[in-house]
């Protein structure tokens, strides 16, 4: 667990999994509690937490890609997308995050 405080792609990748639960926890059990039974108390609890760490996995990635020179249309572009798609974070995760894992970032 240590190894995520450890560097800047760390830290995405950990933000990313908290990311991709908040938004899995909205959409598969608050939203459907709050417009069938009309309890909105997950949305309003979960809501603000994904949407601090949605707005955290963004600048996190934009920092990545620059110190790791990703290049936008290769790979940029697909981990922002993923923090719209539920289990996009964790897909992104395994495909492309893990790869630069161990590797130190060009600057």
């Amino acid at each position: 667990m240590k190894h995520y405080f450890n560097s800047s792609l760390g830290r995405l990748r950990l933000v990313a999994f908290l990311e991709g639960i908040s938004l899995v926890l909205l959409v598969f059990i608050g939203v459907p509690l709050k417009y069938s039974m009309g309890n909105p108390t997950v949305v309003k609890a979960i809501g603000p937490v994904h949407g601090v760490l949605f707005i955290l996995f963004v600048f996190l990635a934009i920092g990545v890609a620059v110190e790791y020179k990703w290049k936008f249309m290769t790979t940029t572009w697909k981990v922002l997308v993923a923090s719209f798609i539920p289990f996009g974070t964790f897909y992104i995760d395994r495909t492309i995050l893990k790869k630069f894992e161990g590797k130190s970032s060009p600057n």
